[in-house]
């Protein structure tokens, strides 16, 4: 026998997964553990022959064989049934959505997702197998996801939800017993008990929330309680309720309410608060369910003390809200009342706001003015006009310690759209509708991906013993070497001394977390080597080089680190080598901070801002994350972008639409971050990236050159050392190959040149060098030392800086040296491209050279790195010249062989020869070098013997 256990007091969620479970195991039989929902009831009562139910007492225990539990995974929440878990050879298996939950059934097969309904994991398995369900069983599980989903409203409902529910409606789902039974009403015997909860229901505001609790006292239990329970909370609006109902089980029981052997308790509740989590508050005493909306069942307690104390412990877990200083964009951008309208356009268009504050010169503020406001100034030719005769002048404003309920109240009560900060009577910050928007949509996202990431096991934020996550701060604290730890809490500490706040941001942050999720962040043992904080504390003291007096601070700390500060950004870095804790590590400092570019690919210019205006202003949604590190709010997760679902994605996002036509560097670190971390470009990240290069805002160059035919001045800045460095790290990098050729599927190549181009032959080229370049050693300077016995008198530059060689070279010869300069490379690098067309028309004449003294005296006179360009740019060998005659061969023979030779004797041997040193001495070792290395002499006394007879003349002349 197959059986399927529903929870006491049986919900529609619990009744349709195991409806569903009937299909996927044909001949299971339901089992309710005991009681259910008035609907549920009411629902069964005409609907109890459609499904495959049994009543528990005609189960024959003896002959169960397997078990499936659906949502729950609490033995206290099935009965008496329970006792059937522990029965031998029963294999057990679970099904539900109630995640961070404490099981104690040891289940063989587990099924627990984030999903907003059990039933929604029974429907997908049904669609998987392709199993059609009768009108009456699509009609119950699509009940079962509307209520425990509050008909897809709910915040922990998902897209599967809604998708499963609408797959059940394709199969028939009768929406008129849904629309009956999913809001059945009030049940007749649950109206008196409503009046009285309202009567005696107390409240109390909260940290800008609304609580409410009620004790009431039953002569037996009555069923729907959740029911009463969802009614007060929508007729008192209240954002939390907690209620009670404590009753007798036995005919007679005391009247007071005092702790008593036969009495019961039932807590339900409800909150709408974000922050808080019943389920936490109530599985400690054994209840459970959704952080949203719980229950729990207690015998033998005081009902008063009991409620009391839950409360309290309700209040505690409400959160402070969001204050203005939290929202605010701050600085603000202002203008002067005689501004005209057209110059306020022009800004607003720069910046992207959608208003403007106006102050006078002392600061004051007096007025706003919006988008719209210009737009209907400029409709009617009034561009020279100054903003004063439009601008908005009965102003509301707030204060930085307004809360974000207070804040709202404001917007929707006046309909404004943006509301001024004012410390002390000055213009600090701004608040928008988009500000409030976001902050309110923060908490559903942090829902939605903390569902998405547990789903799939990429849990960001590890389990608790006390609540279902632990913040990322204790994450943090928990994964960061000790030492690493100390520098940032060092540097908290130091920000909260200024009134600041302090942020991890950027890679540490994205790099953190993928670390956790894959496991290898071990207790302790992460120590990051690049490090970005950045100071926000603008709101308290309007100082744009914070970030650098932050560094200062810390440095006092530190002694041994070394301090950079960059004037022009007004950033600093603390840079520790070879520490014997630390290793090398590299802290940046910047202030919060905001950037615009004057035009395409030209360095922004930066203004102070703040925090989340300076992760907006960033490449990659995984990059614009941020942890802080300060109070309030200490180890908040600050994800504006969905960095977090893009990692559990894994794929690159950008933030805006223009950013590749603004910086073209990052389409090389977008590739760059694809290729290293194993992601996928977003479809329209990449179809960014296309329009940017096909639109030919980089090919400025070009035409420049055109135009002067010389070397033209570039305006570019993100084309040149910014592009080098991203070329450096990714030709350094072992994926090289791999992002070279993304880089060529969209055509990014033209960013170096317009005319640069991945083919057949380029390939060939660089993985031929790549071949000669490999290895602990240069395979020219380790063979070359193997034979001379002596390092080479030269050295290659880096691997990376070889390739980008090898790149440019492949340009037409006038662009080569100009696109070398650009990019700001080593001097000697920018003379061998300018000098390769004309060594290779020289070295034409290799094909001639007969003996190798000829090549060697051809080639001698070449940078070694020179000649290997030519060489890697050499053909074959062909049917008209051997494999040793071809030109590549033979300068491979002398990188790696005869340059490294020398003859037996050298000049001190010829004077004990009795020659005397002179202009004839070089004409002598010239000519034993050239024997030895064509093979005419091997050893010294066969030099001594070729001098002997090839320069006796000489002997005695000086």
């Amino acid at each position: 026998m197959k059986l399927i256990l529903c929870h006491t007091t049986a919900d529609f969620d619990t009744l349709g997964a195991a409806v569903g479970l009937t299909r996927l195991q044909p001949g299971a039989r339901i089992v309710l553990a005991g009681g259910a929902h008035a609907a549920v009831r009411d629902f069964l009562a005409l609907h109890r022959d459609e499904y495959a139910l049994i009543e528990r007492r005609s189960v024959n225990v003896s002959q169960i064989r397997s078990i499936a539990v659906v949502d729950t995974q609490s033995r206290d929440r099935l009965g008496k049934v329970a006792e059937w878990l522990d029965l031998p050879g029963v294999a057990l298996s679970v099904y539900d959505h109630h995640l961070g939950i404490e099981t104690d059934i040891l289940a063989t097969q587990r099924q627990v997702e984030t999903v907003g309904a059990t039933t929604t994991l029974i429907v997908e398995q049904l669609q998987t197998q392709q199993l059609t369900p009768t009108i009456a069983e699509a009609t119950v599980m699509a009940l079962g996801i509307h209520v425990d989903t509050g008909s897809l409203t709910f915040d922990q409902t998902t897209a599967r939800d809604a998708r499963a529910l609408a797959w059940l409606m394709e199969q028939g789902a009768s929406l008129r017993a849904i629309a009956h039974y999913a809001d059945p009403g009030l049940a007749p015997e649950l109206q008196p008990l409503l009046t009285t909860a309202l009567n005696e229901m107390q409240t109390e505001t909260v940290r800008g929330s609304t609580i409410g609790w009620v004790m009431l006292t039953l002569d037996h239990f009555v069923p729907g309680l959740s029911s009463l329970a969802s009614h007060l909370m929508s007729l008192t609006d209240s954002d939390a309720l907690l209620l009670g109902a404590y009753y007798c089980k036995k005919a007679v029981c005391r009247t007071d309410l005092a702790e008593t052997d036969d009495g019961a308790l039932t807590v339900i509740g409800r909150s709408r608060i974000d922050g808080t989590d019943l389920n936490a508050l109530f599985s400690a005493s054994g209840g459970g369910g959704h952080p949203r909306a719980a229950s729990m069942n207690l015998h033998a307690v005081d009902p008063q003390a009991t409620l009391a104390q839950l409360v309290a412990q309700f209040k505690a877990q409400i959160p402070q809200p969001p204050m203005a200083r939290d929202l605010m964009s701050s600085p603000v951008r202002t203008i002067r009342p005689e501004t005209t309208i057209g110059e306020a356009q022009r800004l607003l268009l720069r910046y992207g706001h959608s208003g403007l504050a106006v102050v006078e010169a002392d600061g004051q503020l007096v007025g706003m003015i919006s988008r719209r406001d210009l737009d209907i100034a400029l409709h009617h030719g009034f561009s020279h006009a100054p903003v004063k005769g439009y601008m908005t002048t009965n102003l509301k404003t707030i204060a930085p310690d307004t809360s974000l309920p207070a804040i709202e109240a404001l917007m929707v009560t006046y309909d404004i759209g943006r509301l001024p900060v004012l410390s002390q009577g000055q213009l600090v910050g701004i608040v928008t509708r988009t500000d409030v928007l976001r902050q309110l949509h923060q908490a559903v996202r942090r829902e939605r991906v903390r569902g998405e990431v547990m789903d799939s096991r990429l849990s960001f934020i590890p389990q608790s013993d006390n609540t279902p996550h632990s913040s990322p701060l204790t994450t943090l604290r928990q994964c960061l070497a000790p030492e690493l730890w100390q520098v940032l809490a060092a540097a908290a500490t130091e920000a909260e001394q200024r009134g600041w706040h302090l942020y991890l941001v950027g890679g540490a942050v994205r790099d953190l977390l993928l670390a956790i999720a894959a496991g290898t962040a071990t207790s302790g043992a992460l120590l990051l080597e690049d490090v970005d904080l950045v100071v926000d504390g603008f709101h308290r003291a309007a100082d744009d080089a914070a970030g650098v007096a932050m560094a200062r601070s810390l440095q006092a700390l530190y002694p041994t680190a070394r301090l950079d500060v960059h004037g022009k950004f007004q950033t600093a870095a603390l840079l520790w080598h070879n520490d014997p804790t630390l290793k090398s590590l590299w802290v940046d400092f910047a202030t919060a901070r905001t950037e615009f570019y004057p035009y395409p690919a030209a360095n922004p210019e930066v203004e102070a801002s703040s925090i989340r205006q300076d992760l907006y202003r960033r490449d990659f949604t995984i990059n614009a994350m941020a942890i802080r590190l300060t109070e309030p709010h200490i180890g908040e997760l600050l994800d504006f972008f969905g960095g977090t679902l893009d990692l559990h994605a894994k794929q690159i996002r950008v933030l805006h639409a223009n950013s590749f036509i603004e910086d073209p560097t990052r389409i090389y670190r977008a590739v760059r971050f694809a290729v290293r971390l194993g992601f996928q470009l977003d479809a329209q990240t990449e179809g960014y990236i296309r329009y940017a290069i096909a639109s030919g805002v980089y090919a400025q160059e070009r035409y420049s050159h055109d135009r002067q035919h010389s070397k033209a001045p570039l305006t570019a800045p993100a084309l040149q050392t910014r592009l080098k460095s991203e070329l450096k790290y990714i030709l350094q990098s072992p994926c090289w190959k791999p992002a070279l050729q993304a880089l060529s599927d969209l055509g990014a190549l033209q960013c170096i040149h317009p005319t640069l181009a991945m083919d057949a032959t380029l390939w060939q080229q660089l993985r031929l060098v790549d071949r000669w370049l490999n290895g602990q050693r240069t395979p020219l300077e380790k063979q070359a030392t193997a034979v001379s016995g002596q390092p080479l008198a030269f050295s290659f530059p880096p691997s990376w800086l070889v390739l980008l060689e090898v790149l440019l070279a492949h340009l037409a010869p006038e662009y080569r040296g100009l696109v070398a300069e650009r990019l700001q490379l080593p001097t000697d690098s920018i003379e061998r491209l300018q000098q390769l067309e004309a060594a290779q028309s020289r070295l034409m004449a290799l094909s001639i050279c007969q003996r190798p003294s000829e090549v060697v005296q051809l080639l001698k006179p070449y940078d070694p790195l020179l000649l290997v360009l030519v060489a890697i740019r050499s053909g074959r060998s062909t049917l008209q010249t051997s494999r040793a005659e071809s030109p590549r061969r033979k300068i491979w023979q002398y990188l790696t062989h005869w340059i490294a030779l020398k003859p037996p004797l050298n000049g001190n041997d010829l004077k004990a020869m009795g020659y005397q040193s002179g202009p004839q001495f070089k004409a002598i070792l010239d000519a034993l070098f050239a024997a030895t290395v064509d093979g005419a002499m091997h050893t010294r006394s066969e030099a001594e013997q070729f001098v002997a007879e090839q320069f006796s003349q000489m002997k005695g002349k000086g």
